[in-house]
């Protein structure tokens, strides 16, 4: 018995496999020009039950600042020299309306010692309830900078605790504000950095950064201030630097702010 089949056979199904590839290639064709549409967000089809809608509005924010304003020993005698600028932010247990809390810790708490301290101080108050606001932040750092003879490429900005998140979220989100920031046993989300690196990547990668904390801090996990490290090193930022001390705790601004070198690492940054 001949085993071979007919030619007739072989040739219609060597046509359906055909068709059905050329099937095959007509749906991914489509598929692909449907992605395609939706990757160019085009209106929806027919029979969608969502629509596009408009809603317009106006507001009017007025608002108060209380802040302690230092000016270093000689700015009033010298009516040409414009002076480095320190925007310090206090911890949450500093909150309050009495505008000396936000002198107990930190830089505010040794310009009375120290008439030679070589920034103007800018110390806000954070009121009860509320945590640091970057727009209310920026407002007050513009009306300063207006008021007062500061040189607009030595401005730093530094925090503890609550302050130290605030200092991340500022400073990243407007990196080209300050020359440099100092973040103390804080932490932050990740988003301010990475919208930055993308609306802003010069002056993200020119931003000095030296982070602190205490390895023991109960309060802020050490954690934190890694993270945060490490996700500005991996966007680029040229100097970022983290200081650990193996036995503090949450106070670990007490050692920060009484080294010499972080006012002379300060004063190394100049934005051009």
């Amino acid at each position: 018995m001949n085993s071979r089949k007919p030619n007739g056979i072989k040739s219609r199904s060597k046509s359906k496999g055909v068709s059905l590839m050329s099937q095959s290639l007509v749906a991914a064709a489509v598929l692909v020009c449907g992605c395609m549409r939706m990757n160019a967000a085009s209106p929806p089809t027919m029979g969608t039950k969502q629509s596009a809608k408009q809603f317009k509005f106006s507001q009017s924010t007025n608002g108060t600042v209380n802040f302690l304003l230092f000016l270093p020993q000689g700015y009033s005698t010298d009516a040409e020299k414009r002076w480095p600028l320190m925007l310090f932010l206090h911890g949450a247990g500093e909150r309050g309306t009495d505008v000396w809390r936000a002198a107990i810790h930190g830089p505010p708490s040794r310009v009375a010692s120290e008439p030679n301290f070589p920034f103007i101080l800018v110390s806000p108050l954070c009121p009860d309830g509320e945590h640091w606001s970057n727009d209310t932040l920026l407002a007050l750092l513009d009306e300063v900078m207006r008021q007062y003879r500061i040189d607009a490429g030595r401005v730093y900005l530094t925090g503890l605790s609550m302050g130290g998140y605030g200092t991340w979220d500022l400073g990243l989100s407007h990196p080209e504000k300050f020359a440099a920031i100092a973040p103390i046993c804080g932490g932050g989300e990740t988003i301010s950095l990475l919208l930055s690196s993308r609306d802003r990547p010069e002056p993200l990668k020119s931003l000095g950064i030296w982070a602190f904390h205490g390895a023991k801090d109960p309060v802020v996990p050490v954690e934190e201030s890694k993270r945060m490290v490490e996700a500005c090193q991996k966007e680029g930022i040229k100097e970022v630097r983290l200081t650990i001390y193996p036995e503090a705790e949450h106070n670990s601004w007490a050692q920060t702010y009484n080294n010499p070198e972080l006012y002379e690492w300060f004063l190394k940054h100049q934005r051009k």
